[in-house]
């Protein structure tokens, strides 16, 4: 392995792709394990669906057991009101709180889509809710970033959305989590986005797209990951890159999906590298 400033991770939604999670619902003691087994150094769980492993303390256990690190924590909620809803708040802190105890673990937030109806004020409203969940956990010593998606019904999809919502942030509690697979499904070119707003870049997310109709397991795709890679290691960027693929495969075989993208990242991803 090359002298690297950041460390690779990954993310569980490959395992909750099927049947909206239930088929996988409890099992994250297993996704530690075969994300470990991967070689990944790192792991990001979504915050409503870790079941017993909510528990920091067995959490904790858990993670040094298998020799890897709590990479950040994904919230990802509705927010679709002009401001958190008592039962989003209560979960915002929850999470917040678990990430307390694993200093250097990132907050990553993300608004579950739902349509792009009143796109403008829907807009106005997520960025002052996401700017009031970061400020809570900056308070607590919890550092935040926020993570766009591309579905069609998303409101942080589209060149114009990334251009409101990033500007939009107070880059003194947030920063922002660019995924590359969801920036080329929204008609744009990762690496130019990612160095138009580099300075607010605190953690990134990787997954591959082939527009058939969208993510392709990783390597597959058209996504430059090797000139995003080392662009990332020619500015010294030092946060995690979690691997997130939603190819098709992990409908069937996350744990083979998962040791395939730890396996190309170590063999051929790193090794491509200057």
């Amino acid at each position: 392995m090359k002298n690297l400033p950041f460390k690779f991770g990954a993310e569980v939604y490959t395992w909750y792709m099927n049947n909206n999670g239930e088929t996988y619902k409890d099992r994250l003691g297993h996704m530690i394990e075969i994300i470990a087994q991967a070689g990944f150094k790192g792991i990001q769980p979504i915050f409503t669906w870790m079941g017993k492993l909510s528990d920091p303390v067995l959490l904790e256990e858990k993670l040094k057991e298998q020799g890897i690190e709590l990479a950040a924590v994904a919230l990802a909620l509705d927010w679709n009101g002009t401001e958190e809803t008592d039962e989003e708040k209560k979960v915002a802190d929850n999470a917040i709180d678990l990430l307390k105890r694993f200093p250097g673990s990132v907050l990553c937030t993300v608004q579950i889509p739902t349509g792009r109806h009143d796109l403008i004020q829907r807009r106005k409203n997520l960025i002052n809710i996401v700017n009031t969940v970061s400020r809570r956990a900056k308070n607590r010593g919890v550092e935040s970033s926020f993570h766009p998606n591309s579905p069609h019904t998303s409101i942080t999809r589209t060149e114009e959305d990334y251009k409101v919502i990033l500007e939009g942030l107070d880059h003194s509690v947030t920063g922002w989590c660019p995924d590359v697979g969801h920036i080329i499904n929204g008609g744009m070119d990762p690496l130019a986005k990612m160095k138009e707003y580099q300075a607010i870049i605190n953690h990134v997310h990787y997954k591959d797209w082939n527009g058939n109709p969208e993510f392709t397991l990783m390597g597959n795709g058209k996504v430059d990951f090797l000139g995003i890679t080392q662009w990332l290691k020619d500015i010294g960027f030092g946060g995690w890159i979690i691997c997130e693929d939603e190819g098709e495969e992990a409908l069937e075989d996350p744990d083979f999906v998962t040791l395939h993208d730890g396996k190309w990242v170590n063999e051929v991803l790193v090794k491509g590298l200057r």
